[in-house]
């Protein structure tokens, strides 16, 4: 077994969509970045990728290659899946907190989870992920970001002989 934990943010702008567990969410900003920049996605690579013992997000997928420009980062899970596989890990589960004060994320939770489980190919019982605010307090709470945190257990896969 082995325990991984990732973290990402990113600021606010206009003229972005907001995308987050590749959900597209109506407001009227989204966030900045090379990607699609979502937060939980992208805590969630780091995650399975530390976990793995491997690098991070950055050096597998990085923003100086055009090829990820504007890419919908639940791609980059499924590659990430991909590359935790060929290292013989499986994911047993992934706890996820998102950081946002608007919009509310909460009713789109479900919809998060079933795109991540697809992403991954497992059950979406193995997918948790909840929302909440900073009270007002610093860059989250000032509504200049979101942020998301989670962390991951992985086993390593049983042999075939």
């Amino acid at each position: 077994m082995k325990i991984g934990i990732g973290y990402d943010v990113h600021a606010l702008a206009k003229d972005r969509k907001l995308v987050i567990g590749g959900v597209s969410i109506p407001y009227e900003k989204g966030l900045a970045g090379h990607s699609d920049a979502d937060v939980l996605i992208h805590a969630l690579c780091d995650a399975l990728l530390g976990a793995a013992g491997l690098d991070d997000i950055g050096c597998f997928f990085p923003d100086s290659d055009p090829q990820y420009k504007d890419i919908l980062s639940i791609k980059l899970l499924e590659k990430t899946r991909e590359i935790i596989d060929k290292n013989n890990f499986r994911l047993v589960n992934a706890d996820a907190v998102l950081l946002a004060e608007a919009p509310r994320l909460s009713p789109y939770k479900k919809e998060m989870q079933r795109n991540i489980a697809g992403a991954l190919k497992v059950n979406t019982g193995c997918i948790n992920i909840k929302a909440t605010t900073s009270e007002g307090l610093g860059f989250i709470g000032n509504g200049q970001g979101i942020a998301a945190m989670c962390v991951v257990l992985l086993e390593t896969k049983l042999s075939d002989f």
